[in-house]
């Protein structure tokens, strides 16, 4: 297995990192980070192989020592589908699609044009941050109304999931971690509250049915209902709020308007907005030639997978017409995005809408990516219209 060294807290690769997954693939499939002192799967093939590969998975074999100031993290973490294997991420993942169904994430769709059209119409006269006044607001608005959780909490929302998603960079501290445990406290005992009161009165949303839910006699316990509802607006959030200004920073130099399903697939793909899932091994596994041992964590570059030229032809060139392959920004797997529908949904709506809004929406200053590897989105990205 060859050593690959690249620092996720260079810039140079922060701003474009593609140049260096590029150097890792011609040293093979699979490589040896130097700095994270772990195997990589960087091509298309192994890193799909990883993720669909049952021998392979999201869940310590032993966990590891949890210190103190991370109790109430933690405990949410081990509720969360993300975290868990059969039977219990298949008993968990199940309950949660019988209410998040195709119909659900339908209904959003009137929703959402409407949130994106008032957004719209505060936007200023003057240059203005896209981030802040549409990518942010605008899945963080329609999670809450699908969930049914009061639009005035938003802004609460909005600072909990952001302090809870900055433990998956790589510049995580101690700071990040006592603001991340804080957030769990507070939006735990929100959400236990609001539980609590929609027990007692339920309505025609996405946490009723949650509540309500039921298949064989089992149901959602409270701690698994809250990781759900948390998991559900974390994830949801930080993806489409990256792939939104990813896509006009994309799109808007090259005058392309017209926003079909081709077009979200190749946004998804050429810039997706989270860069590793890692495994851990549950037996010794051969890996396109090299042996991945039992407890070994390995990292799965999906960005780097979504730009193999053995997946597709010319990658590295941004196509709005190409045919869409199998990319793999939701993942693959038993932990293929469960969020992925409301989220090419909520893309799909926002571009169209801003395009047929305002036609003439330009960059007004280049933008930078946030030095928040692995997510990778902008910091802001100003606009004029």
């Amino acid at each position: 297995m060859e050593n690959f060294n690249q620092s996720p807290f260079d810039q140079t690769f922060v701003q474009n990192p593609y140049p260096a997954y590029e150097i890792a693939r011609k040293l093979g499939d699979v490589v040896w980070w130097d700095d994270y002192e772990m195997p990589a799967a960087v091509s298309h093939r192994a890193v799909r192989m990883i993720l669909s590969n049952r021998n392979l998975g999201t869940e310590l074999l032993t966990p590891a020592h949890c210190p103190i100031h991370l109790t109430e993290w933690q405990a949410n973490e081990s509720h969360s589908m993300l975290a868990l294997e059969p039977p219990r991420h298949k008993r968990l993942r199940g309950l949660v699609l019988r209410a998040f169904t195709a119909k659900t994430v339908a209904s959003t769709a009137e929703e959402i044009k409407a949130t994106c059209h008032r957004l719209i119409d505060r936007f200023p006269d003057k240059p203005f941050d896209f981030l802040n006044y549409f990518a942010r607001p605008l899945p963080v608005q329609v999670i809450a109304s699908l969930l049914g959780v009061p639009t005035e909490k938003c802004d609460d929302l909005l600072r909990w999931s952001n302090a809870m998603v900055a433990m998956y960079q790589s510049k995580r501290s101690h700071e990040i971690e006592l603001a991340a445990n804080t957030a769990t406290i507070e939006f735990t005992e929100f959400l236990e509250s609001y539980i609590k009161h929609r027990r007692k009165n339920p309505r025609p949303d996405l946490l009723s049915d949650l509540i309500a839910v039921e298949e064989l006699g089992e149901k959602l316990t409270g701690a698994e209902l809250i990781s759900t509802c948390i998991l559900l607006l974390n994830a949801g959030h930080e993806a489409t709020v990256h792939t939104l200004g990813n896509a006009l920073n994309t799109l808007l130099p090259t005058n392309f308007r017209s926003v079909t399903s081709e077009l979200i697939e190749e946004v998804l793909r050429y810039d997706p907005p989270l860069h590793v899932f890692t495994r851990f091994a549950y037996e010794d596994i051969d890996c396109f030639g090299y042996k991945i041992e039992k407890g070994q964590e390995i990292a799965c570059v999906l960005a780097s997978a979504n730009r193999d030229p053995a997946f597709l032809e010319n990658p590295n060139k941004f196509d709005p017409y190409r045919k869409p392959g199998q990319h793999q920004s939701f993942g693959a797997g038993i932990h293929f995005c469960v969020g992925a529908p409301l989220a090419r949904l909520e893309i799909n709506l926002g571009l169209a809408t801003l395009f047929e809004r305002l036609p003439n929406l330009q960059i007004n200053s280049p933008a930078e990516y946030g030095d928040t590897y692995h997510f990778h989105g902008l910091k802001a990205l100003m606009l004029k219209y």
